[in-house]
């Protein structure tokens, strides 16, 4: 008797289908995970940008970054900054320092102002969430601008006094949802307080970025996996970048591949999540790989960075910036190239007043494929 097996899965009709709206399957989605050939890469990114298009236009948002503090009390495995690295650059600057920083940022054309530290043991004892309250605090009226957290798992009374004093966004970023795999990469953190906090900030009116690094030992798999629990999440940023190995940290001597994966995975984020905002860092290869991410779906330019100020990147902590290229001015030509403009920044808060309404009305809900 003749055997019978299933065929592939057609790449042009999964395309066909997410462009017209319909949910992926989960074989679908891994199948598309796992391309090889690179007509295949091309139809998957021609897709995500036609239905990029289809929700923003061609408007591009630009986010500024502030890394305000490079101490931390994790000891995360992929981490340039985790606690025991000796080799790495420890900094916190002062409230002046952050608001000059801000100032120039919102005033060279950003959407959104990324204030990001590590754990920084400081914070964490002796009310000193107290004074970081006030520097916010005096940023956002100094500048106007979205505001963005980005400090780890902090108390949910520290989160919730964020919120009073009007920052709209908070990141916090699992990185992987394989517990195993977590384990191994952020050491002696909780799992489930990671994603607790994100499911309050949600309830107490933040909007909310979660994130995943690619090409730690994932699998298809695992990212569908991911997929799911942001879809449960309803997460309105969606983030993913590839990892660096850093010099002082466990997997310093780590190989990795092309950095294709994180193309292929911030354009089937887009397929299954058409409308939320996806990012394509320079922190991973600066200026130079911000088109390959643009042409993969992404909407949003993030960690532009001022030159001169002494802030650092995370992944590459200063690839390009005292070059000015991680700049508004160095990301427009980009955009350009590929057809794309800066959004205005009421496009931005419409966005964002649009996004939090649909909360309150579950027919209008975002949700992912599944």
């Amino acid at each position: 008797m003749m055997e019978v097996r299933n065929a592939p899965p057609d790449i042009d009709q999964i395309l066909v289908g997410a462009i017209d709206g319909e949910r992926l399957t989960g074989d679908e989605i891994c199948c598309l995970l796992n391309l090889q050939e690179r007509s295949d890469f091309e139809k998957l990114f021609e897709a995500a940008r036609e239905i990029r298009k289809k929700h923003f236009g061609d408007r591009i948002f630009l986010y500024g970054f502030i890394y305000f503090s490079t101490y931390c009390r994790n000891d995360c495995t992929f981490c340039f900054y985790r606690r025991s690295n000796k080799v790495s650059e420890r900094y916190r600057k002062t409230t002046e320092e952050i608001l000059d920083t801000a100032g120039k940022l919102s005033e060279s054309g950003v959407h959104l102002l990324d204030l990001t530290m590590g754990e920084d043991p400081q914070y964490f004892t002796d009310n000193r969430f107290a004074g970081l309250l006030e520097t916010v605090a005096a940023v956002k009226k100094d500048t106007g601008m979205p505001i963005m957290i980005s400090p780890g798992v902090i108390p949910e009374e520290v989160l919730l006094a964020f919120r009073q004093i009007g920052v709209e966004w908070y990141a916090c970023y699992q990185e992987t949802h394989n517990r195993e795999l977590y384990a191994r990469l952020r050491l002696g953190q909780s799992y489930e307080e990671r994603m607790q906090r994100k499911k309050y900030a949600r309830e107490i009116g933040f909007l909310v970025e979660e994130g995943l690094l690619s090409g730690v030992g994932e699998s298809a798999e695992d990212l569908l996996d991911s997929f799911k629990v942001m879809a449960e999440l309803q997460a309105d940023q969606l983030r993913v970048m590839s990892f660096i190995p850093q010099k002082g940290t466990p997997l310093e001597n780590m190989e990795t591949g092309s950095h294709l994966r994180e193309m292929l995975i911030i354009a089937v984020m887009r397929l299954l999540f058409p409308d939320r905002l996806i990012p394509g860092s320079l922190d991973v290869d600066g200026i130079a790989g911000l088109k390959e991410r643009l042409h993969a779906g992404a909407n949003v330019v993030t960690s532009i960075i001022p030159p001169q100020k002494g802030f650092l990147g995370v992944s590459q902590s200063t690839l390009d910036i005292d070059e000015g290229t991680r700049t508004v001015a160095g990301v427009v030509p980009v955009l350009e190239e590929c057809g794309l403009v800066p959004a205005g920044i009421d496009d931005y808060r419409c966005w964002m007043a649009e996004t939090l309404m649909k909360r309150h009305n579950p027919d209008n809900a975002p949700g992912a494929n599944k």
